[in-house]
């Protein structure tokens, strides 16, 4: 299996075709070995097909989120700016239909696998509780780091962009490229140890926050789920006080 040294990260899409179009242009021009999607292609202010075209077009690697699958199964279409089967192609539909549930690949900072939510689950948050939100574990998480399957887990779901960093294990959400909260995507340069964060801004996409990818000195770590606490300070992979 090829060792991936960079890649380019983009999370929900929720249909947004006009940031997604500019993302993948930037990215394009980067070097990158791979990039990669936690998709929720639908369901959004734009146009799924176009959305899937663009996946399509640059090989990006996708998985399906509880969008996607909600739009093939017609179920909770109550959801602000739902699509339907009625909106989408052959072609998209087929696209949907044959999406993964996880991706799994190598890179030089080990084992990595990609999911929407946690493994097969789409609908599993991963969050060590704040003030602001509870606690929520994930027993399938608990479950690959005992067995040691990944070093390495991307995912999205939450709309949030942040590392946690267990011990044999990192899990970073992508966040999402829709909403006006730091929409935006990333690059994870696995040589260099960082993780470079863009944001959309009205005038266009800017490169913003740097992370370091490794267990900085006084970054809170866990063992597993099971030890969140509630009094987690989320390590931020964007500036909270730059919006659009």
């Amino acid at each position: 299996m090829k060792q991936h040294k960079r890649i380019g990260l983009i999370g929900d899409v929720h249909a947004r075709d006009d940031r997604l179009a500019i993302g993948l242009d930037r990215l394009s021009n980067l070097n990158l070995d791979a990039i990669i999607c936690t998709g929720d292609i639908v369901d959004g202010k734009g146009c799924p097909n176009t959305c899937i075209s663009l996946l399509k077009t640059h090989q990006v690697k996708t998985v399906r989120g509880n969008h996607d699958r909600w739009v093939l199964q017609d179920k909770a279409r109550h959801v602000p700016h739902a699509h339907t089967r009625d909106d989408l192609t052959v072609e998209s539909i087929e696209y949907l239909e044959a999406l993964p549930t996880q991706v799994a690949l190598q890179t030089l900072a080990g084992r990595l696998l990609l999911c929407h939510g946690i493994a097969d689950n789409d609908l599993r948050k991963v969050w060590p509780g704040t003030e602001r939100m509870p606690v929520e574990k994930s027993k399938e998480l608990n479950q690959m780091i005992d067995a040691d399957e990944h070093d390495l887990v991307i995912n999205g779901h939450m709309h949030f962009k942040t590392i946690i960093h267990f011990e044999s294990l990192t899990l970073i959400n992508a966040g999402t490229i829709s909403g006006e909260h730091w929409p935006g995507f990333a690059t994870i340069d696995f040589e260099e140890d960082l993780i470079q964060a863009y944001q959309f801004f009205d005038k266009g996409v800017e490169a913003t926050k740097k992370t370091r990818l490794s267990i900085a000195s006084g970054t809170q770590v866990f063992k597993d789920t099971d030890c969140f606490e509630g009094d987690w300070e989320p390590q931020l992979l964007f500036h909270r006080d730059v919006q659009q």
